[in-house]
């Protein structure tokens, strides 16, 4: 079992930067892929960025690439995501899920464990 807090949401003018944080429970942290995704009022759930087991394989949608950044630390069971140069269309609550699998990572049903969700809302 693998339990999710994520932290660092907020309010945020355009063109700003946030970093979000997500904590996991458990001694098999290093096992599980992690992906953060996030859903804006009436929309469905859509993939952000996903990070390999060791972190040495990152990915990302295309609405975020050159502007977030995911990496983890399996010493301190946390996933990052640095997001810079933020948009009004990048409001949303953000989650950060945990799976153990190595293919798919963009692609929610992957995932075995999911956070609570931290809220983002960008001013324009």
């Amino acid at each position: 079992q693998v339990q999710l807090v994520e932290s660092g949401g907020g309010l945020v003018q355009a063109g700003g930067s946030l970093r979000l944080s997500c904590a996991a429970s458990g001694r098999t942290f290093s096992s599980y892929a992690l992906g953060w995704f996030r859903q804006a009022p009436g929309k469905e759930r859509e993939f952000v960025a996903a990070i390999s087991r060791s972190g040495g394989s990152t990915s990302y949608a295309d609405s975020g690439k050159g502007r977030f950044t995911i990496s983890r630390d399996n010493a301190k069971n946390t996933v990052y995501l640095q997001m810079n140069s933020l948009k009004p269309e990048d409001t949303a609550v953000y989650y950060c899920a945990a799976g153990q699998t190595v293919f798919g990572l963009s692609t929610s049903r992957v995932y075995d464990y999911w956070g609570q969700g931290t809220q983002v809302t960008v001013s324009s």
